[in-house]
């Protein structure tokens, strides 16, 4: 191997590593900072040309019955795994080989609308479970929980639980009843489609579902697991 080779190997090697600890002291800040803002929420912006709606609140300010919700319908073992739900991945890839779907983890999601750009590539999915693993490391499940809370996308325009149950029932998300939390976790898989304030015929089955589903879970006694 000659010389310049080893230069360049070497160059990269450290600036992997600086890489990798400026990821890592960004994910460890985010454990007390809250995020200003979020990738997909920028690119919504910037695609818009407008302010989208989010109002950040603290985990103790948005309903339990949201919270669980979210959990009964994106990721009913988030108390147990580490950031990625292996089984649930490989049931995802033999049911639809194609276009996998319901394989991401609560942790996978807010690591790419916090981090990433939209968008598939092999770059981005290695980021997404380079982050995924940070957050699992650095920060407590309520704080992943917190932030994915005040960051998903509830309608369009619409990031948060603050901002949507403003939008969609004029009320404060600590307010949320079981009802309207089954609604607003029954469209997070395209809420630009599907509504929480004018809810389909899919959406209200959806929504008792998820329903059924966290009283199977335990209600808000699941959430002493996190």
């Amino acid at each position: 191997m000659s010389r310049f080779l080893k230069r360049i190997l070497k160059a990269c090697l450290w600036l992997g590593i600086l890489l990798a600890a400026t990821t890592a002291l960004l994910v460890l800040a985010l454990r007390w900072v809250d995020p200003p803002s979020s990738m997909v929420i920028l690119a919504w912006q910037q695609q818009n040309d407008r302010q989208a709606q989010c109002d950040w609140q603290p985990l103790e300010k948005i309903s339990p019955h949201l919270q669980m919700a979210v959990i009964a319908a994106e990721d009913q073992k988030f108390p147990r795994h580490h950031g990625f739900d292996f089984a649930s991945l490989k049931k995802a890839l033999e049911e639809n080989r194609k276009r996998p779907r319901g394989a991401s983890t609560i942790t996978q999601q807010t690591a790419k609308n916090l981090f990433l750009w939209n968008g598939r590539s092999y770059l981005r999915k290695g980021l997404e479970a380079w982050f995924t693993l940070l957050m699992e490391l650095l920060w407590p499940k309520e704080r992943i929980l917190e932030i994915y809370l005040n960051i998903a996308e509830f309608g369009e325009g619409v990031y948060g639980a603050q901002a949507a149950a403003k939008n969609f029932f004029g009320i404060h998300a600590i307010h949320i009843d079981r009802w309207q939390a089954g609604l607003m976790a029954a469209v997070l898989p395209n809420p630009r489609r599907m509504s929480a304030r004018a809810p389909s015929r899919y959406v209200r089955s959806r929504a008792a579902d998820i329903d059924r589903q966290v009283r199977q879970l335990g209600r808000s006694s699941y959430l002493e697991k996190l």
